[in-house]
């Protein structure tokens, strides 16, 4: 279960990283009146699984560590 729980994380956090710059990148800005407007055009949902994987991940590490204790 800890190893499993690694991997999650590992995915997790490299989802994460990959989704989030990507999602950052495919924003639009436009400048109107001196003030810059930024939309996002990005598909926040691979960003948002990634980050579950990731708590899923800290909390089957945490669940092992306990049971071994």
């Amino acid at each position: 279960m800890r190893i499993a729980g690694i991997v999650l994380l590992v995915l997790g956090i490299v989802g994460t990283i990959t989704f989030g710059v990507q999602a950052i990148q495919e924003s639009e800005s436009v400048s109107f009146l001196g003030v810059e407007i930024v939309a996002s055009t990005a598909n926040w949902t691979p960003v948002i699984v990634s980050v579950a994987v990731l708590v899923i991940g800290i909390v089957m590490m945490n669940s092992a560590r306990r049971q071994t204790a």
